[in-house]
């Protein structure tokens, strides 16, 4: 990606640049980007992802396309029944999309270009802390999920992103507000075919008292690149629960930071990454417990393929006054090749005294025993192979609520597991 005059260009072909506030907004962005770049490998959050492939690739703005309401059941099919906001190359597609007539009460779903105007504030706040890509993002965003729930809603509401092109990078920028009271899922899926960039950035409010649970499968192309963003402020007494499943995109990472804002608030980060032969998959989580009387458990499970490679950063921070504190993170990895690599790196950041705080973290590969144990019974290497596999897996994904999302995700598992 280009600088100065070049990113200017680009720039003025995003979507709502009329808008005097957000051309100044874009532009500022514009200018904090093109003075800081591309984080590198010096940068301690960024240490084991490598984003030099991506620069030397040119990307330009993905012009619009279209796909067909089959293509959207495909990635919707098994995937518990309810709303939907589907975009195509970083643009809304209405008619694939529920309308608003269809909306269950307490629920506002709708364009960001739409709600950009109402949702200045919160839109401006996403960038105070921005790294590169977050910072690109903000100067060349051309639409994305505005979701307002201000209720108890049964129905998850779906996000789908699909993309499609050579070369070409779509920049989405989504909000999801979880208002006093609210209890609601989203689930939140990135997909498509050909080698673009998908450079997405989500801001998640869960206010006070409030629920939600986070599901984002990544299940991009082999050839794409993903880098997303997801910055979570959970209020007082609220819950967010956040499950990432990651399977496709040559490089593919989500960083997710998540602040406990308000005393009693809870937050849970899960997720399974599954890396095969040339894969680059990353997630990185900051858990900030700002606030006394506060819980976080993470627990994140990668299996990688040979060839493949799978990094893990979690750091927690408990900051000063941050008593009666309960942390706890864990990461587990499953090598099934002498090529496959991982990264793991547990951290803990403890400024208060009267708290309970724990990581662990563990990489191996299959266990021997368990094999023999299967093959001794008569199972072929391949089956063994994948049914311990498969209960490694479920370790992590049957912690899932509801049961819907469990018997959704798991022939994700499967199918990762038969197309190896």
């Amino acid at each position: 990606m280009a600088r100065g005059d070049a990113l200017a260009a680009y720039a003025a072909q995003a979507r709502g640049a009329e808008t005097p506030w957000l051309a100044d907004y874009r532009r500022a962005a514009a200018e904090r980007f093109a003075a800081c770049g591309f984080p590198d490998r010096r940068v301690e959050a960024w240490k084991y992802t490598d984003l030099r492939p991506l620069l030397r690739q040119p990307f330009t703005p993905a012009p619009p396309a279209a796909v067909d309401a089959a293509e959207v059941a495909r990635h919707l099919a098994g995937l518990p029944a309810g709303p939907r906001l589907v975009f195509v190359n970083g643009r809304v597609a209405p008619a694939l999309s529920s309308s608003k007539d269809d909306l269950p009460a307490g629920v506002r779903l709708a364009s960001l270009a739409e709600a950009a105007e109402r949702l200045r504030p919160r839109i401006e706040a996403l960038d105070e802390a921005g790294d590169g890509p977050m910072l690109l993002n903000a100067a060349l965003m051309t639409d994305g999920a505005a979701v307002e729930i201000s209720g108890p809603v049964e129905a998850p509401l779906h996000l789908l992103f699909l993309a499609t092109g050579e070369g070409t990078a779509s920049h989405l920028r989504n909000l999801v507000i979880a208002e006093p009271g609210a209890v609601a899922t989203i689930i939140e899926s990135w997909a498509g075919s050909g080698a673009y960039w998908s450079n997405a950035v989500t801001g998640v409010q869960v206010e006070r008292g409030a629920a939600l649970t986070h599901l984002k499968l990544t299940r991009e192309s082999s050839a794409a690149v993903h880098l997303a963003n997801v910055s979570a402020r959970i209020e007082a007494s609220g819950v967010y629960r956040s499950f990432a499943l990651a399977t496709g995109g040559r490089l593919a990472r989500t960083a997710i930071a998540a602040e406990l804002a308000g005393e009693g608030a809870e937050c849970r980060l899960d997720g399974l990454y599954l890396a095969g032969a040339r894969q680059h998959l990353d997630t990185t989580t900051v858990i900030d417990h700002a606030a006394p009387g506060c819980t976080s458990a993470e627990h994140y499970r990668g299996v990688i393929d040979d060839g493949g490679r799978g990094v893990f950063q979690g750091r927690i921070v408990v900051r000063p006054g941050a008593q009666k504190t309960d942390a706890r993170q864990l990461n587990k990895v499953l090598l099934l090749g002498e090529t496959a690599h991982a990264d793991s790196k547990p951290e803990l950041v403890i400024d208060a005294d009267d708290v309970t705080c724990s990581h662990g973290a563990a990489i191996g590969e299959i266990d021997h025993d368990a094999l023999f144990y299967l093959r001794a019974r008569g199972l072929d290497p391949t089956t063994a192979e994948r049914l311990l596999v498969e209960a490694f897996a479920d370790e992590v994904v049957a912690t899932l609520s509801p049961p819907s999302l469990i018997a959704a995700l798991r022939p994700l598992v499967a199918q990762w597991l038969q197309s190896r």
